[in-house]
């Protein structure tokens, strides 16, 4: 791994005397650190005894420029923040916004964002499992995880065009119906999942080296999980049974049938296969959402194009791939926003990093990267 030297200090041991401790840079252009993201690290031997993340690198002033955009024109603007996951960013800001103006949205667009939402938080899992996989050496993992995201992004490029950045939810709705035969296309996509998803737990979790790898490696505590805000799978792996699906639940959620997919013992093994057990849990909201859904309007008649609320402030928050994502919001009556600010999952998660890494090899600081699953783009904002 290429990692470059930042300087060699002596350092007071426990006996008395003194060792050499050397520290090094791990990114922010390396692969394995997921993204931009830099971690300053400081070396016994080959053992971690401090870990520093340092953010900012992908910093765009998103909740700045919110600022100077109307509430419309804001949308495009968060699908920059989880890139890997564009449509539940997408849904927290539109929440925020519709709670903030009093806007209600038809029964059909509630379904429609659910069904893309789950496709969503399967495509970002296949991308934070796959990448996770390949920092063990397992790239071949890596491949078929990719592909299974790659038939998910093809959907929504029938959905509304785009494959990455969408734009796709909107305040008061989504921006087109599905196509004529696209929900037969997701059913048909469920169904390949659920054997694709047993394929891939074997080929990776029940692969000796895999679980050498994870296993016993970045345990995060229940108690340590809550005290430091974690969310999603990274505080499920560890025992947390909180799931804003089921425990604060919003849109149509009450209305399906599934588990929360909890862990035992919250190392970077079980934190990956939260993730995967999570998308066979997707599947079955996807198809009961499907099932359910009737035709329509997807979309609030009258809106006006230039939303000016009331002043006042709002909150809303949903259960994205990577924990709580919520969107605040302040209004001063113009079609503006005052101030937006989000509350990134993957920041929080992201501040773990220190506790898991001290004690493990450099090669097992990358694993515990890469469980935590971030973001930097959600990061830095």
């Amino acid at each position: 791994m290429a990692v470059s030297v930042e300087s060699r200090n002596l350092v007071s041991a426990p006996d008395g005397g003194s060792r050499e401790e050397l520290v090094v840079n791990v990114g922010p252009s390396h692969p394995s650190t997921h993204g931009v993201g830099r971690v300053i690290v400081h070396l016994d031997g080959d053992i971690v005894v401090k870990a520093e993340p340092v953010i900012g690198y992908l910093h765009r002033g998103i909740e700045k420029m919110a600022e100077n955009r109307t509430y419309l024109q804001v949308v495009p603007l968060t699908d920059r923040l989880d890139y890997v996951g564009s449509m539940y960013a997408n849904w927290a800001y539109c929440r925020a916004v519709e709670r903030l103006a009093g806007i209600a949205v038809p029964e059909r667009a509630e379904y429609l964002r659910v069904i893309v939402c789950e496709l969503q938080r399967i495509a970002s899992h296949m991308m934070g499992i796959g990448a996770s996989a390949a920092d063990t050496g397992a790239f071949t993992f890596f491949i078929y995880a990719f592909d299974q995201r790659e038939r998910i992004i093809e959907l929504f490029e029938r959905l509304c065009g785009a494959r990455l950045t969408y734009n796709y939810v909107r305040p008061g709705g989504v921006s087109f119906d599905a196509p004529q035969g696209w929900t037969q296309d997701v059913l048909a996509f469920t169904k390949a999942f659920r054997a694709a998803a047993a394929d891939l737990d074997r080929l990776f979790f029940g692969n000796v080296i895999a679980r050498g790898r994870m296993k016993g490696i970045g345990v995060l505590s229940a108690d340590d999980a809550v005290a430091w805000g974690a969310s999603g799978p990274t505080a499920r792996a560890s025992g947390v049974n909180w799931d804003l699906r089921k425990h604060d639940p919003y849109s149509v959620y009450p209305r399906m049938d599934f588990d929360v997919v909890v862990g035992e013992r919250g190392d970077a093994y079980d934190r990956g296969r939260c993730r995967l057990l999570e998308c066979v849990e997707s599947c079955r909201i996807i198809d009961q959402a499907i099932s359910q859904m009737h035709p329509g309007p997807v979309r609030t008649e009258g809106l006006p194009r230039l939303l000016q609320p009331r002043p006042g402030e709002a909150y809303d928050h949903i259960e994205s791939a990577r924990g709580s994502l919520g969107v605040y919001l302040v209004s001063d009556g113009s079609v503006r926003p005052y101030r937006m600010h989000v509350r990134s999952p993957a920041f929080c998660n992201l501040a773990l990093l220190p506790l898991l890494a001290e004690g493990h090899t450099l090669s097992d600081l990358v694993v515990v990267l890469g469980s935590l699953d971030p973001v930097f783009g959600e990061v830095d904002r």
